[in-house]
């Protein structure tokens, strides 16, 4: 019996120091085991989807490749490998796709995409959304709402940046837009600051109520920034329809989509302002609302 016991006890202890051995030696991720890359391949392709105006499916090769993040002019975005964009403007797109490998290593390559003719069922209905010049801006109307005017539009050709020293500061920006009954819009822009805030919020509304000066524009939110609903804390880049955390007062939900009960003029308007204001401001461009 002893014997026995003593044969179990050396088979366990010789056991014991070889699992000990395995999991000791190279374990860590870095250690030259393969958890963390040193290349990866972001190469993809582009195909266009038979059917759809200006659709394309990009698709990243997928050996090696945990996650794909992509950019098409709006910063980068975690996307899927196989991803579905649209590009309803003619003109050249820039598709960059980063590759992420074990370890969190990166990778990125970029191509090129040539849109001939824009959706005619899509037009941007927007005008002057990209602020690209002073006949752009021209489009907009700045909706004073500080008492001060401490909080300003600082336009830049290609975007309008939000400057406020804080203290709940803030200021608008609309135009009016022509839309039909029941028919669906999606409304998105490109939004960036440096630097995150706190107590600062950017709002988007489509309402028909006509904007006043001094009055804070409450009818028809659609999308946004705030720092009560946690975005914007930190540096952002992206779609709106992305990095915005704001529910929409339609769905209740985070959405872009808004629809109406009647044809005619609705605002589209932007308002931002905050107490703890990003000292970077926060920048809107490519601002754009289409049918669905």
């Amino acid at each position: 019996m002893n014997l026995n016991i003593n044969l179990k006890r050396g088979v366990f202890l010789m056991l014991a120091l070889a699992l000990g051995t395995l999991t000791s030696c190279d374990d860590e991720v870095g250690n030259g085991n393969g958890l963390t890359a040193t290349s990866v391949d972001p190469s993809f392709t582009i195909t266009p989807v038979a059917g759809e105006v200006n659709t394309y499916i990009l698709t990243a090769q997928a050996k090696g490749v945990i996650s794909s993040k992509w950019d098409i002019g709006y910063g980068p975005y975690m996307g899927k490998m196989v991803e579905k964009i649209v590009l309803p403007d003619a003109g050249k797109y820039t598709v960059t796709h980063t590759a992420i490998a074990a370890g969190g290593f990166t990778q990125e390559v970029s191509q090129d995409i040539v849109v001939a003719q824009s959706d005619p069922s899509k037009p941007n209905l927007v005008k002057g959304g990209f602020f690209n010049d002073a006949n752009d801006v021209a489009k907009w109307t700045i909706l004073k709402l500080s008492a001060t005017g401490a909080a300003f539009w600082d336009f830049k050709p290609g975007s309008a940046t939000l400057r406020s020293p804080g203290g709940w500061a803030q200021e608008g920006i609309y135009q009016a837009i022509d839309v039909v009954k029941d028919k669906e819009y999606t409304i998105d822009m490109l939004v960036s600051s440096a630097s995150g805030s706190d107590e600062t919020w950017l709002e988007v509304y489509a309402g028909k109520s006509m904007p006043e000066l001094g009055v804070e524009y409450k009818d028809n939110k659609v999308m946004g920034l705030s720092t009560w609903d946690g975005c914007a804390k930190s540096a952002f880049l992206g779609r709106l329809s992305i990095v915005g955390c704001v529910k929409n007062d339609a769905t209740a939900s985070v959405s872009n989509v808004v629809k109406f009960d009647t044809t005619g003029k609705i605002y589209l308007l932007i308002r931002c302002g905050g107490n703890t204001f990003t000292k970077d401001g926060i920048t809107v461009g490519r601002i754009e609302m289409r049918a669905k």
